[in-house]
């Protein structure tokens, strides 16, 4: 029955329509920020659908955390794009983005965020869930992309290196030492998997991507300027600020808040105290926190000012992954790319194990009851193979007692 289910699953999400589908409830049901996102895009995508490979999603994993943008997302929308097209590209990012956007944005306009015990014993146990989902996939990601001492060895030196340097710097240097031990270390015959990531796009199209990023990037603060302050030039002005942001973060998640407290709140768009409650209701909703910006667009200029600042902030990491996409696909199915790739993917086995540690594990488990939930919440996932929504709404539930 189970792999009858999974054959109908897997023939009715090949549209973009079934692809929306899938992320639309990956999007009402995907708490705990981008690192658990991935968990839950490969307990979907790799063990259950079979979209894809391990070594493929780490492949792709590996070129978004080296890309800026919200590297979850980046994901998602590669796994759209090569599931059915771009169509499918925007379904999956449109499914994955509107939950949080759309309550990011009713919050906007005065919904007040959870409070109280009730509220406060969700958020806990939401956190918790978060343990389990990266465990699992720090798991399996391990099991088949770290199978001998050479590739172990990388995903501990990648724990290192991220441990001593923190945030998108330490990933980033992570994976490049990793991919320059794998070329060293890790040299062996062509794998053929490694040529079944065909993607819908050629070098054209990519090198298109690329220099309109690059334009927007550069030609958008000089529009900014020279046009009045007035009218039309204030949503090309948010643009620009969601933009430049959106352009320069890497790691994704709460690495923009930096960048967007810099952008909003020194020049006076948003006061800090509003800045301040968005931040608190965007941990409260499932989905990737880049939607945040919804929240800051909505405030400053309504439903327009929302639907600008999603699209700005979202667009730089877009454009820079479609481009990098038709070179990469080009380079990974080279022997020396391939080796490269070897140590690159152990050493995201070894980034999500850090992160598992640290900010999820010691942000979540305050207590014998918290390990007890987010140990229970495992076992669901590993043992009994439930459904993450599910395992979801049995954290929430659990949260809440613990706090009672």
């Amino acid at each position: 029955m189970t792999d009858d289910r999974t054959a109908r699953d897997m023939r009715q999400d090949g549209s973009p329509a079934g692809v929306f589908a899938v992320f639309l409830r990956l999007g009402l049901t995907s708490f705990g920020g981008p690192i658990a996102h991935l968990g839950y895009f490969r307990t979907e995508f790799v063990a259950r659908r079979k979209w894809i490979d391990d070594r493929g999603y780490a492949d792709l994993v590996a070129l978004c955390q080296f890309l800026p943008g919200p590297a979850s997302s980046q994901v998602g929308f590669a796994l759209g794009l090569l599931r059915a097209g771009p169509l499918g590209a925007l379904a999956a990012f449109l499914g994955f983005t509107l939950p949080s956007a759309l309550a990011l944005i009713a919050f906007g306009y005065g919904a007040h965020a959870m409070g109280g015990p009730l509220g406060a014993g969700v958020i806990a146990g939401l956190k918790v869930v978060a343990v389990a989902i990266v465990a699992q996939a720090v798991l399996g990601m391990a099991r088949s992309l770290c199978p001998d001492r050479t590739r172990a060895a990388i995903a501990f030196g990648a724990v290192v290196v991220v441990t001593l340097l923190a945030g998108a710097a330490g990933q980033v240097a992570a994976i490049a030492a990793g991919a320059l031990a794998g070329l060293i270390l890790c040299r062996g015959p062509a794998e053929g998997g490694a040529a079944r990531l065909v993607f819908p796009v050629t070098r054209g199209a990519g090198a298109a991507c690329l220099a309109l990023f690059t334009l927007l990037l550069v030609g958008l603060p000089l529009l900014t300027a020279a046009l009045p302050a007035q009218g039309p030039a204030q949503g090309i002005a948010l643009f620009d600020a969601f933009y430049r942001a959106g352009s320069l973060v890497f790691g994704g998640g709460h690495v923009v808040l930096p960048l967007l407290e810099a952008e909003m709140v020194r020049p006076g768009w948003v006061a800090p105290e509003s800045f301040l409650a968005g931040y608190g209701a965007a941990q409260a909703v499932p989905g990737p926190l880049f939607t945040f910006a919804a929240y800051l667009g909505t405030v400053t200029g309504g439903l327009s000012g929302a639907a600008i600042a999603l699209v700005a902030v979202f667009l730089p990491g877009f454009l820079l992954l479609v481009g990098a996409i038709p070179f990469w696909d080009a380079l990974r199915a080279r022997p020396g790319a391939q080796a490269l790739m070897r140590g690159a993917n152990a050493a995201v086995v070894g980034i999500l194990g850090a992160a598992l540690y640290d900010p999820v594990f010691t942000g979540a488990v305050t207590g014998p009851g918290a390990f007890a939930l987010a140990l229970g919440c495992f076992l669901l996932l590993a043992l009994w193979k439930a459904p993450p929504w599910a395992v979801v709404v049995v954290a929430a539930l659990g949260g809440v007692a613990a706090g009672a």
